[in-house]
C-alpha cells in the first residue's frame, strides 16, 4: 500500500470510524478484516457500499477503516459517512451527487438520557389514585 491517502471521519451514535482511500482496486477492510467477515449482515455491507455506488468509485479506491464504539449498525452507519467524507477530500466533484444521497449529514439521533424521577428517558411511573 501506498503511504498517499485521503481520510475522513465519520460518527453515528458512539461509534466513531477513520477512513483511508489509497488508490486501488476496490477492496474494503474494516478493522483489518475483509468487509464481508467484519459486517455479516448483507444490509450492514449495503449500507457501507453506498456512498461509493452513488458516486461509482467502488473500483478506484483501497479502503481502509478503523472502526469503534456502538453497535454493528451504527458502526455501519460511521463507516458510510466517513466513506463520503473522504471521497469528498479526493475529488470535490463529488460532493453534489453524495449531499444528494444525504451521505454526508451526520445522523443526530442517538440515546436519549434517563431523567431523575422516571423510569427511562420518557416512561414515568405507573399511576396509583389510591
Amino acid at each position: 500500500m501506498s503511504s498517499k491517502y485521503v481520510h475522513g471521519t465519520g460518527r453515528r451514535k458512539t461509534s466513531v470510524a477513520r477512513v483511508r482511500l489509497y488508490p486501488g482496486e476496490g477492496a474494503i477492510v474494516v478493522n483489518e478484516k475483509p468487509i464481508e467477515q467484519y459486517f455479516s449482515r448483507e444490509a450492514d455491507v449495503s449500507t457501507v457500499l453506498a456512498p461509493l455506488r452513488a458516486t461509482s468509485t467502488q473500483n478506484l479506491y483501497h479502503v481502509s477503516v478503523k472502526v469503534s464504539g456502538g453497535g454493528v449498525a451504527g458502526q455501519a452507519g460511521a463507516v458510510s459517512h466517513g466513506i463520503a467524507r473522504a471521497l469528498q477530500s479526493a475529488n470535490p466533484e463529488l460532493r453534489p451527487a453524495l449531499r444528494q444521497g444525504g451521505f454526508l449529514t451526520r445522523d443526530p439521533r442517538a440515546k436519549e438520557r434517563k431523567k431523575p424521577g422516571l423510569k427511562r428517558a420518557r416512561k414515568a411511573p405507573q399511576y396509583t389514585k389510591r
